[in-house]
């Protein structure tokens, strides 16, 4: 395991403000891999995929629209922390950094503003919406966003949006779950975390890697906890609705080991895991054990109340996950472990 890097500065986990110089960064990469004779990641014998989950701004930090604090509320800073000192440690043995961007736009269904009640009045966050709820009135989607997702046909939206409750309901994962805005486009708190920014880039520099990212969680009318798949596909007329990630399964799959880290270990890292381990079955059950957790590495959702309680607290739904998949065959591991050879 290599030395941290001189310019790794633990305080910079708890900045929101903190963003590296991707020029500095890119010398002093040079530099470290000459003085630690790391190779480029094109000659790994052993390919070895690191995953980070959403590690945004907004997720990672107390001023973020949907931090990730766990119960402990240091949850994602202290997670972004250890998730550097982990890549930095291994940088060598990394062939590849995969970051997911949760990407989102004003007006979507897991967002308030795309609700309204039964005589116009606004809807908040933290509150589910049932199928019994479109269905008898209670709420329904804004009219006048009929014009932009279906032509104005406002009946075939509040359909839409009855089957989209009736589906995660039958499915048995989550009920509709509306969050405060986050992750919006083009602002600030959609960015990765500063450190696990320049971590990501000081390992694509050091090791020649593309370290490339990907985008989630865009499509208006479906939630993408997943970055494998939205949580529905189809509509309620049949059509499709949305697709898999065959390439990134397929990507993901095929390496030796793959490293899996990111917020929230409730929600998305939990949906992205469940569905690497359903394609596993699908494929061949023995990749489950390719398949690494860092499990101090993620945090669960957990919603302060104000009075030293919580509006909700998704903790049980984390652990259930990582019980779940160590009876599969995924490895739970931490941080300071390091990465075996084969």
């Amino acid at each position: 395991m290599l030395p941290l890097p001189p310019h790794y500065e633990p305080a910079h986990a708890a900045r929101w403000d903190f963003a590296p110089d991707p020029a500095a960064l890119a010398a002093a990469a040079a530099d470290w891999a000459r003085e630690h004779h790391v190779p480029a990641a094109a000659a790994d014998a052993r390919r070895v995929e690191l995953l980070v989950i959403d590690a945004q701004r907004d997720f990672t930090f107390p001023r973020g629209a949907l931090y990730v604090g766990g119960r402990s509320g240091r949850g994602a800073v202290e997670d972004n922390d250890r998730l550097a000192r982990f890549v930095y440690a291994n940088l060598a043995a990394i062939t590849g950094i995969t970051c997911t961007l949760d990407t989102h736009f004003p007006y979507q269904v897991f967002f308030p503003t795309f609700w309204e009640g039964r005589d116009g009045e606004p809807v908040g966050p933290h509150r589910e919406v049932t199928a019994d709820d479109v269905r008898g009135g209670a709420l329904r989607p804004r009219r006048e966003l009929a014009r932009w997702l279906c032509e104005g046909d406002h009946e075939w939206l509040v359909r839409q949006a009855q089957f989209y409750c009736e589906e995660l309901e039958r499915a048995g994962k989550y009920r509709l779950y509306l969050w405060p805005l986050h992750c919006l486009a083009g602002g600030d708190g959609h960015a990765l975390a500063g450190v696990i920014q320049e971590a990501r880039l000081f390992h694509a520099f050091a090791r020649r890697a593309p370290d490339p990212l990907e985008l989630k969680g865009g499509h208006p009318l479906t939630e993408n906890y997943s970055v494998l798949a939205p949580e529905v596909l189809l509509r309620h007329d049949g059509g499709e609705l949305a697709q898999r990630n065959g390439p990134l399964f397929d990507r993901l799959l095929q390496a030796d080991a793959l490293y899996v880290a990111g917020q929230a270990s409730s929600h998305c890292v939990r949906s992205s895991v469940d569905d690497l381990l359903d394609e596993v079955a699908r494929r061949d059950p023995a990749l489950a054990s390719r398949v690494h957790v860092l499990v101090d590495c993620m945090s669960a959702v957990a919603v302060p109340d104000g009075s030293g309680g919580f509006l909700a607290d998704f903790t049980p739904q984390a652990e259930a996950a990582l019980a779940r998949w160590e009876a599969a065959g995924i490895r739970l591991v931490r941080s300071t472990d390091e990465i075996a050879p084969a």
